[in-house]
């Protein structure tokens, strides 16, 4: 069986780091050899959700090696092809929208620039409260985009937080085999949760 690499980067979306730790598991799990990545943000901010100190240990010690947390580590992704595939989540709408812009000031947006300059996959697990409103075109403009693949999403509160979407956290290892052969997973888009 031939080794996949995977890059693994974590953004904002506090909310969602647990299920993300969770996706990050399954993965190295299924394929064993996980690069750790993270926004400087992420690196940096304690929350009500947990220390930003106690995530990164816990992605390294699941992947075995150091997470890659500046502009400066992230780069040779690209020149090195060390990744075959890189996930992204949670991806917050900040990020996707540096992603439209082709904007590369974070770890992780350095990591996607590097990694896409091999035409190899991304896979998006978004996670933003404002994905039907300032995000919208944003994605729009991401789904059209070539290499790029989308964890099916949902509106996880659609009375309390009309424009929020949230990925299925679940779906990410089968996302990465989808897009490993090419695929979008379909459908895309997900019921609301049962209530």
């Amino acid at each position: 069986m031939e080794q996949i690499t995977i890059g693994f980067a974590v953004c904002g979306s506090f909310c969602t780091h647990a299920r993300a730790v969770r996706a990050l598991e399954e993965l190295h799990a299924a394929y064993g050899q996980i690069v750790p990545i993270v926004s400087e943000t992420t690196a940096a901010t304690d929350t009500r959700f947990g220390r930003a100190h106690d995530l990164m240990r816990e992605m390294e010690r699941i992947c075995g090696r150091r997470v890659i947390d500046t502009i400066a580590k992230a780069e040779p992704i690209g020149p090195g092809k060390l990744l075959d595939v890189l996930v992204i989540c949670p991806c917050t709408g900040n990020t996707l929208a540096k992603l439209a812009a082709g904007i590369t000031d974070t770890a992780v947006t350095m990591a996607a620039k590097a990694h896409l300059r091999n035409g190899k996959p991304v896979v998006v697990a978004l996670a933003t409260n404002d994905a039907l409103a300032g995000s919208a075109k944003n994605i729009g403009a991401l789904l059209d985009k070539k290499n790029l693949y989308f964890v099916p999403f949902r509106q996880d509160d659609p009375v309390g937080k009309p424009t929020s979407l949230v990925a299925d956290f679940d779906l990410v290892a089968q996302t990465v085999a989808a897009a490993l052969e090419g695929r979008q997973v379909q459908p895309l888009l997900l019921p609301p949760p049962a209530k």
